[in-house]
């Protein structure tokens, strides 16, 4: 591969103030250290920084002001869109503030922006306790925290934001505060749900909640609708110390698979449930009287959710999310008629049903606002050519308009490279209205913009 070097002399002094921690095109390592998950644009940025304190972090914002770099923040380089990434600018990798801090007294822990949502849980394990995340290990917890949160334990527990006590931020004029209730309220409330608009998140607390029991693991049923249908109704009606997320797509070639199912469409359900195993298999017996191809559900602990090798993408992904408060049988038609008549290699609907603590909370109270929507829907047709993009991306427009209820709200950790609108469909009016005056109190030249971008609002 041939890189685009974007050589700029002033890089030099970043490389001197911030020794040891600046990796430059050419590098050995930086081809390895720039990957992020997903890239479409191919990105070379002109300088990797691994940031280990707030101070250089701090460092490095007024550096790239100074010059007229673009930034870009790095945590678990999850980003759908690439935003982990930017081209010819300077990315701030986190995954050095990557501390877990654990105060079994108060259940709370301290946790560096960069730390992976799988290294927060074994940190948290051996005392009992738990903090509710997505379905991902190697996702970054600051890039979770900032888009919302939605999980294995979220309708016990709520959203990943709920479990929040406040945050360490680095501010674009280069200044770090502690962002909480009773101190720079505002920002609090815009980093819940904002994005990465308003400051690099470098330190979490989250009040950590008790896990005494679980039961977890995957069960396959066969993807008709029929049984689509009747899974979202079971999960709808669950005790909520139940969640589940499922995926209805082709079957891959695993071993545990059988061979009559291959190449036909399965649901793949990621099932967790939060409590002793006689109420465990209370609730989940509705759940296997759907006549599961394989059932790995069983005792243990939560970490085992997190456990499957992550392992390389097949291709870019074109992606849609939104959100609707039911699955008829009518809509589970739909999406096998989707999905069957697609021809990539890897296409996908996930369905995650909400309900329970996510609900509770009053929707203006955090920027993540869809608090009355009820059933997360996520879809994802991959591509390898390029020449085939903008056949894909037909496929996820069509389906999600042939799905799209009432509710017209998107998720935004699941936002693609969609554009303004679809950004400004992830915020309801006021909370849109909020965030741009916030955004134009902390950041008003927008200096964070390698995000699904708030603008900041008129003076």
């Amino acid at each position: 591969m041939i890189l685009r070097l974007h050589t700029r002399p002033e890089i030099g002094r970043l490389v001197e103030d911030l020794p040891g921690k600046v990796t430059l095109p050419g590098d050995p390592v930086f081809e390895q250290n720039r990957r992020v998950l997903f890239d479409p644009d191919g990105c070379v940025p002109a300088a990797l920084v691994r940031g280990a304190s707030p101070a250089d972090i701090s460092r490095v914002i007024g550096f790239a002001r100074q010059h007229g770099f673009d930034l870009a923040i790095r945590g678990g380089g999850h980003s759908s869109a690439g935003h982990g990434t930017v081209d010819g600018g300077i990315v701030i990798d986190l995954r050095d503030l990557d501390d877990v801090a654990v105060d079994e007294p108060t259940s709370t822990v301290w946790v560096g922006g960069g730390a992976t949502v799988r290294a927060v849980l074994k940190a948290l394990e051996p005392h009992g306790l738990v903090v509710g995340f997505g379905d991902s290990g190697d996702v970054g917890v600051g890039g979770i925290v900032s888009g919302g949160g939605i999980g294995y334990l979220s309708r016990l527990h709520g959203a990943t934001i709920d479990s929040v006590l406040a945050a360490e931020v680095v501010l674009a004029d280069g200044r770090f505060v502690m962002a909480g209730p009773d101190s720079e309220p505002d920002l609090f409330w815009a980093i819940r749900g904002g994005g990465g608009n308003f400051g690099v998140i470098t330190r979490i607390q989250f009040q950590a909640r008790p896990l005494p029991a679980f039961t977890g693991g995957m069960l396959v049923l066969p993807g008709t609708a029929e049984t689509i249908a009747a899974f979202v109704a079971a999960a709808q009606t669950a005790p909520e110390a139940l969640s589940a997320i499922a995926m209805v797509m082709p079957a891959p070639p695993a071993p545990f698979i059988p061979e009559a199912y291959k190449d036909k469409l399965v649901l793949f359900a990621m099932m967790a449930f939060a409590g002793p195993d006689d109420a465990a298999a209370a609730a989940l017996a509705p759940f296997r009287a759907l006549g599961p191809v394989f059932d790995a559900v069983k005792p243990g602990p939560l970490l085992s959710l997190y456990d499957g090798p992550g392992g390389e993408p097949p291709g870019m992904p074109e992606t849609r999310t939104f959100f609707v408060d039911r699955i008829s049988k009518d809509a589970a038609r739909t999406i096998v008629g989707f999905l069957t008549e697609s021809d990539s290699a890897m296409r996908m609907v996930q369905i995650r049903v909400l309900g329970g603590a996510v609900n509770r909370v009053p929707s203006g109270d955090t920027a993540y606002a869809h608090r009355d929507a009820q059933i997360m829907m996520f879809l994802a047709n991959f591509y390898s050519d390029p020449a085939d993009r903008s056949k894909r991306s037909k496929w996820v427009d069509d389906l999600m308009s042939a799905l799209r209820q009432e509710h017209e709200g998107a998720y935004v950790n699941f936002l693609g490279d969609e554009g303004p609108a679809r950004t400004r469909s992830a915020y309801p009016g006021p909370t849109w209205d909020r965030l741009r005056r916030i955004k134009r109190q902390y950041d008003p030249e927008n200096v964070f913009r390698r995000n699904q971008n708030i603008p900041p609002a008129s003076a």
